[in-house]
């Protein structure tokens, strides 16, 4: 009895501690709570300290980098809110279809110099329409404008970024925000904002036709990367190069707008405009889609290898027309372009699409490059060879390996009995909806050395003086579904040879297999 009554005493006195214990476990966790809940509120609503952090939270609770489950602001709709602010409750409303879209839903940005707008105008002025399109050139300082031109914009300051690349220079930190200040300028029914240089020319209908395969409510980043493999392992193999035509969506812009000044100081490192541009795109997720038709042109010395192997895709842009030789030989650097952007003009979709045709008993090969030459081999040369890029040209940093390009080359023929004779391009025009192309013989040194050297083989159409090309329009599907181009040789006269090039009729192979 005693041992019993001694462990139910026992047993009280253990079941006592446990609940005082337990108790005073639970009133230590409520005080604590209560000093930090208190604690928290004077933070929050005391002194100018607190207030600077529970506002820097709510900015960054409410910016494109907050947890994705969290609710996000909606986009700020241009046409209603002329003066876009973070609060704002207006979205970005597109039309369901794309078939609506004109060059008045594109604003241009053009990153230009005032030392050197004097004479870059000049290439702008090539493919510019006043009455059709808007947009902006983005200058450090004001210069006199005329209204044939693009409105003049004075980018706003940026001395508060830092900037501490060794090699570059500021003005890049300038010119990767247009995108940015050309969305706060609310302009309405923007749907897409295209970034270039003073030096681009650009294809606006081609471009056009371009961005309507996309639907503009969406995030979109659209150009291609350089030529040079060099830039490309530098900057990145997925960044499209402002050089040749950047294309940003709404809603992207939308985004850029609410984070890149944020984004920009954690990238002082960088070198120019085009990488710090990436580098907030990427924060977004949002990938590069490659189009490649957007050309920045980063080659030296004769562009015609590039030219005369045109992808096939429709040709939007190409940039820094002035490290390159003239386009067509004979003229100066200005003079050719406007043939060149005259020819675009003419038939913009069919510009520098290509066609290959072979003549069976003279053992010939043509490649047309619509709007720009025709080279005529003296053997049978088969597409695949004629699909890459001859080399005449070099790299940016001035070298010539096959290494230094992303794209496919071949060397030029050494031989000169295997060499080309060039018909480049002399005039244009159209006839009802068809367009002609009267293209001049090229006369050179290769003329008499082939005559000695080649003998007793005679030269490649030595009687021809004249190419004239007859091309029909492509259709709305070539664009969706492109292939090179079919043609027909037609014997005009002794000094003169036709050409007839279109879209290849429906269950055709191609020029090469009928020929052969």
């Amino acid at each position: 009895m005693l041992n019993n009554e001694k462990q139910r005493v026992l047993a009280r006195t253990r079941s006592r501690r446990w609940r005082h214990g337990r108790a005073g476990t639970i009133i230590f966790s409520i005080l604590s709570l209560l000093l930090a809940t208190s604690a928290w509120f004077s933070l929050i609503f005391s002194g100018t300290r607190g207030r600077h952090c529970w506002h820097q939270f709510k900015e960054w609770e409410g910016s494109p980098l907050a947890f994705p489950w969290q609710p996000r602001e909606p986009i700020p709709r241009a046409d209603q809110n002329p003066n876009p602010n973070p609060n704002s409750n207006f979205v970005h409303e597109s039309s369901n279809s794309t078939s609506d879209l004109s060059l008045k839903h594109i604003l241009f940005g053009i990153a230009g110099s005032s030392q050197l707008w004097n004479k870059r105008k000049e290439f702008v002025k090539l493919w510019w329409r006043p009455s059709e399109m808007r947009g902006h050139v983005w200058l450090e300082e004001e210069v006199p404008w005329d209204d044939s031109l693009p409105q003049i914009r004075v980018s706003e300051d940026i001395s508060r970024f830092s900037y501490t690349n060794p090699t570059g220079h500021p003005s890049g930190l300038r010119i990767s925000r247009i995108v940015t200040e050309s969305f706060k300028l609310g302009l309405p029914d923007v749907r897409w904002f295209v970034l270039g240089d003073d030096d681009t020319i650009f294809n606006p209908d081609n471009l056009l036709g371009v961005l309507k395969k996309y639907d503009d409510s969406e995030m979109f980043y659209i150009g291609g990367p350089s030529e040079s493999h060099s830039a490309n392992t530098y900057f990145s193999h997925s960044m499209a190069f402002g050089g040749g035509g950047i294309a940003i969506s709404y809603p992207l812009a939308a985004a850029l707008w609410r984070m890149q000044d944020e984004c920009l100081e954690r990238y002082p490192k960088l070198y120019g405009s085009d990488d710090r541009l990436h580098a907030c795109i990427s924060e977004l997720g949002v990938p590069l889609t490659r189009e490649y038709g957007f050309h920045q042109w980063d080659i030296r010395g004769s562009a015609h290898g590039l030219l005369a192997a045109h992808p096939v895709a429709p040709f939007v842009s190409i940039h820094h027309v002035e490290a390159v030789d003239p386009i067509f030989p004979g003229a100066n650097s200005l003079d050719s372009l406007k043939l060149f952007t005259r020819a675009m003009k003419i038939d913009p979709r069919s510009f520098l699409q290509r066609s290959i045709c072979y003549d069976r008993q003279r053992r010939l090969t043509f490649s047309v490059s619509l709007g720009y030459a025709v080279q005529v081999f003296p053997s049978i040369v088969l597409p695949r060879e004629l699909d890459r890029a001859e080399q005449t040209f070099l790299a940016w940093n001035r070298l010539g390996h096959r290494n230094e390009f992303d794209f496919d080359t071949r060397d030029s023929y050494r031989s000169t009995c295997k060499r080309p004779v060039i018909f480049y391009l002399k005039d244009i025009g159209k006839n009802e909806n068809v367009t002609v192309g009267s293209y001049n013989r090229l006369k050179g040194k290769d003329d008499l050395k082939r005559k000695v050297l080649c003998f007793p083989r005679s030269l490649p159409l030595h009687e021809v003086l004249d190419i004239q090309v007859t091309s029909n329009p492509l259709t709305e599907k070539w664009a969706k579904v492109p292939r090179r181009l079919c043609c027909k040789v037609n014997q005009k006269s002794n000094n003169r040879l036709g050409l007839t090039v279109g879209q290849c009729e429906q269950g055709k192979l191609s020029s090469f297999t009928d020929s052969m």
